[in-house]
């Protein structure tokens, strides 16, 4: 006798942007929906979260009264079909913090925590749905084995719509776009 995995009906629905703002904050945790088709995320290591918790916190602390800089929320690239991501950071419009969801003009800046299983998403996926939404800067941080984590960043080229590189950082970083921030990526 053989043993089939079925997957769950709601895996193969799509998700309406309606229908995902009536869930609570519980089922939208851990997810993220891409071309209106629920993703689920295995749960970051506490790596990972530190890393994120240590960045958006030098962030907060160099972007001043009128941009704020968190983790864990969505940020709604596109409503039909929906698509949802959930950066690792995100530095928003201090004014909009009251404005759900966060649409990409809200934003100046994603970070991705490239983790084992998302790196071809992190490095190529969310790269392009960055970009084509329009937010500015994108920074992607790589978790060396052997040593301190590297920091490409990524700035978007308004005509052709794609981003172009930026500078790599490793150790304590000066990175100074969007603004200037000391980044000690040595603390984890």
């Amino acid at each position: 006798m053989t043993a089939e995995l079925v997957a769950p009906a709601w895996m193969h629905e799509p998700i309406t942007a309606e229908l995902y703002e009536s869930w609570s904050e519980e089922q939208c945790a851990g997810i993220e929906i891409v071309d209106g088709m629920i993703v689920v995320s295995p749960s970051a290591s506490k790596r990972h979260n530190r890393l994120a918790r240590i960045l958006a916190n030098s962030l907060d602390a160099a972007a001043g009264p009128d941009w704020n800089a968190d983790t864990d929320f969505d940020v709604r690239l596109q409503d039909v079909p929906l698509t949802n991501r959930r950066p690792d950071v995100v530095v928003y419009r201090a004014d909009t913090i009251d404005i759900t969801p966060t649409r990409p003009e809200h934003v100046l800046l994603v970070v991705e925590v490239v983790s084992p299983g998302s790196e071809t998403t992190d490095r190529v996926v969310k790269v392009d749905q960055y970009a084509r939404a329009g937010i500015a800067f994108y920074w992607r941080i790589e978790q060396a084995a052997t040593g301190l984590p590297l920091l490409y960043t990524y700035v978007l080229d308004p005509a052709t719509g794609t981003y172009r590189d930026g500078e790599m950082f490793t150790g304590t970083a000066k990175v100074v776009a969007p603004f200037p921030v000391e980044i000690d990526l040595g603390r984890i």
